[in-house]
């Protein structure tokens, strides 16, 4: 890699030291205070850090710290990769991902929706990763069709190779104008915010999983890649057994996102699936923590798309805690609470607790979900008896439980 200047030097140097200072004090994991004294000193930083690297940046309402994780793992194969595996998703995290790996050829950056068009503007990526849009944070983040547009102006006229879910019309729409793209048939099981064509405002209809608008030529693009269940047919019609420790469909889903991502960088799919069974746990996300005889798996669900699929992965057999919050990460707003349906927790025990408990317990009242309410987590953990149990909670409140427990990994 080419030498960096002296004063992109300094302040990568200075910003890893504030980001070792943050983990030592245990302020926090060093992740986005580094960033930020190294791009204070050089506002430029994250191009020249970006330099001659091989980049992925990721992007998606839900998934794209798993999937940036998944893609890691993979390209692992080929050699040490800069990523910033704790989501702190704007430049300062992506200036502390580089500058803590400093050497390494490849990268891998999660990228919030909002910072894509800045970042792949400041860094050249070279492949986009593209999954899905669906409506979160309102009080702070706009309507997703406009997101869907940035991206298209965005990727226009560039030379990136974009790796897109062919089955969300908002990301087809998105990633349409891109040079290249890879058209991954992940699945897309919340269709509640891609009803109508993005390009004319028509109807969409939808038969299986193909879509097509009612009004102009606007259609599901054939897929390259296509994932059955636990099944992916890659692009020269080879079937692979998508077999990976992380549960549920939307995890398959990100993990062929990730295969077809590390084809992108040259990592043929039977030396990068390997590599995706290796991860457990991402972020916290998934890990089962213990207290006093009681097995809780922690489970991240920030909007409506997301609490979808973590009733998938939940064992409606087991008794589970509810905790949300409306800090700044969170959004303020909790009007989201009424687009899920808490109807598939009837019969199973239900603990709620969190900042925003009593906006929970009016939706799962009006849902007719019996539940209990609960002042803390503690309380509501010290309430099952021994055994498992599940847990699902938005941002800052899943942030709050792993921090009772050491921030497992």
């Amino acid at each position: 890699m080419t030498q960096l200047p002296l004063r992109a030097q300094l302040a990568s140097a200075l910003g890893r030291s504030a980001a070792t200072l943050s983990r030592m004090t245990g302020r926090g994991d060093g992740s986005v205070i580094g960033g930020r004294v190294g791009l204070l000193l050089e506002p430029d930083l994250l191009r020249k850090l970006a330099r001659d690297r091989k980049l992925a940046l990721v992007s998606a309402t839900n998934g794209k710290t798993t999937t940036t994780r998944l893609i890691t793992s993979a390209l692992l194969e080929l050699g040490e990769v800069a990523t910033n595996a704790f989501g702190a998703n704007m430049p300062a995290g992506h200036v502390s991902a580089l500058s803590q790996h400093k050497s390494a050829p490849y990268g891998v950056l999660e990228v919030d929706e909002k910072y894509l068009p800045e970042v792949l503007d400041t860094t050249g990526a070279g492949v986009v990763c593209l999954m899905n849009l669906s409506r979160d944070q309102m009080d702070r983040a706009g309507e997703i069709w406009l997101l869907a547009q940035k991206w298209r102006r965005a990727l226009s006229g560039r030379p990136t190779h974009v790796i897109a879910n062919c089955d969300d019309p908002l990301v087809t729409w998105g990633a349409s104008t891109a040079a290249q793209v890879t058209w991954v048939a992940g699945g897309q099981r919340w269709k509640e915010d891609s009803w109508c064509c993005p390009e004319c405002g028509g109807p969409l209809d939808r038969k299986d999983a193909a879509w097509a608008c009612r009004e102009c030529t606007f259609h599901r693009p054939e897929p390259h890649w296509v994932l059955h269940d636990d099944v992916v047919v890659d692009p020269r019609g080879r079937q692979w057994r998508v077999d990976i420790q992380l549960p549920g469909l939307a995890n398959r889903s990100n993990a062929v996102m990730a295969l077809a991502v590390a084809e992108a960088f040259g990592l043929p799919v039977e030396r990068a699936l390997p590599r995706l069974g290796q991860v457990t746990s991402v972020a916290g996300r998934y890990t089962t923590v213990e207290r006093d005889g009681r097995y809780a798996r922690l489970l991240l669900a920030k909007n409506p798309a997301g609490w979808l699929e973590a009733f998938d992965v939940a064992d409606p057999g087991l008794p589970i805690i509810l905790s949300v919050n409306a800090q700044g990460p969170d959004g303020r707003d909790t009007s989201w609470l009424w687009d899920v349906d808490y109807r598939i927790l009837r019969g199973r025990p239900v603990f709620v607790t969190g900042e925003r408990r009593l906006d929970l317990a009016l939706r799962l009242d009006v849902a007719d979900v019996p539940f209990t309410l609960c002042a803390s987590f503690g309380e509501a953990l010290a309430m099952q008896p021994p055994g498992r149990l599940d847990v699902i909670a938005n941002y800052t409140a899943f942030q709050q439980i792993r921090s009772e427990f050491g921030r497992a990994e």
